[in-house]
Parts: C-alpha cells; structure tokens; sequence
C-alpha cells in the first residue's frame, strides 16, 4: 500500500488532491501538512512511505523538507509538486533526493502515474518539466537576466524589502497575507542564491535588478 502524506500550504489544494486519490485501491493518504516542519512532525505519528511535497511552502520550503525527511527516513518516496516549471527549482528538488517533479496543472491520470512509477522505483518528470530541463541543457552557456526570472509581484515585494519594510509593513501595502509575503521572499532567496534577506538586497543591487 502507497501510504501518502499531502503537504502544501493551501488546503483546498490538498483536499483537491485527495480526492483524485480517494478511489485508488492502491493508495491511501494517511497526513497532511502544510509546511516542511509539518511533515517531519508527521513521520513520527503516522506510518508513510510517500510524499506529495509542494516546493513553495512557508517556514521550511519543499526542498528543505524534501532533505531532511530523507536523511531522517531515506527510504521514503518524494514526489515533487510546484506551480513553477523552473530549471532552477526542478534541479535543486531533483538533488536533494526527490524521485520526481511534476505541475499543479496536472491531472489526475498523470498524478497517479507519477506516484506509481516512483513506488516501482522508477524516476518520473512531467512531460513540461522534461522540455524545461531539456531545453536549459541545449542552450549555449551566457549571462542570466535574473530580471527575466522574477515575476512583476516578486519584484514589487523585493523593492519593497530593498526598502527596508517589514513583512507586515509589505503584507499591509500590497493587500496580501504575511504567508504570502514570507513565500515570495523565500522564492526570491532561492532565484537569486541568497542565503539571507541582507545578501539578497545586496545581490539585487549588484546585478542591477534594483537600483
């Protein structure tokens, strides 16, 4: 029995996904998380051997997560699961150890498909993912526009940081919720390799995304 556990920081979504499951023989989804740390806590209240794991997720994102559940319980399957057909959030996810990637458009036929070839101990990347990954090898090596990679609201919240606002003054400003605000910057350390909100104004600056 594949013995799932949901994790993302929106229920609707995860409820979303367990109705696509429910009627699968096969599987069963024993927990739900909506952040990595959530997860964790979870391995040690329910047996798992399967994680849907969402990338973007508040306090511990999916690929931390996905590191640690693994080293804590290497055998487990990790199925990434993201809004962001990106190379840069496919191949750190892939890295860390998760068996698969796919999109939120995803249907259920493919859904299913995925977390099956992973329990046979295959890997499985969506068709998109594939091409994205595929086309990031074939392009010939030249500058990033790191512009080119942020959305207009994460360069809105990134301004907004440069500017030294907190993330309630940022939440306030631009009619959002703090968890939003907190995941936008998240994405933002991990497009721009900053390892703090410090060295990502810093980076910013030097690379002349913000002036």
């Amino acid at each position: 029995m594949i013995r799932i556990i949901i994790a993302d920081d929106h229920q609707m979504f995860i409820d979303g996904l367990k109705s696509l499951l429910i009627d699968e023989p096969d599987i069963q989804v024993v927990g739900e998380a909506h952040n990595g740390q959530e997860v964790l806590d979870l391995l040690d209240k329910v047996e798992a051997n399967f994680i849907i794991m969402d990338i973007s997720m508040p306090d511990m994102d999916g690929i931390q997560a996905t590191e640690a559940v693994l080293k804590k319980k290497p055998d487990i399957k990790v199925l990434g699961l993201s809004m962001h057909n990106d190379k840069d959030f496919i191949s750190n996810m892939l890295k860390v150890g998760a068996q698969g990637y796919i999109l939120k458009n995803t249907g259920k036929k493919e859904l299913v498909n995925a977390v099956k070839t992973i329990w046979e101990g295959e890997n499985y990347l969506s068709k998109e993912v594939s091409q994205t990954l595929l086309t990031s090898f074939m392009k010939k090596p030249k500058e990033k526009d790191e512009v080119e990679k942020l959305s207009k609201r994460e360069m809105e919240i990134l301004t907004n940081i440069a500017e030294g606002l907190t993330t309630q003054d940022i939440a306030d400003k631009l009619f959002i919720s703090k968890n939003t605000v907190e995941t936008h910057r998240k994405n933002l350390l991990f497009k721009l390799k900053a390892k703090n909100t410090a060295e990502l104004v810093n980076v910013a600056f030097r690379k002349g995304i913000i002036k």
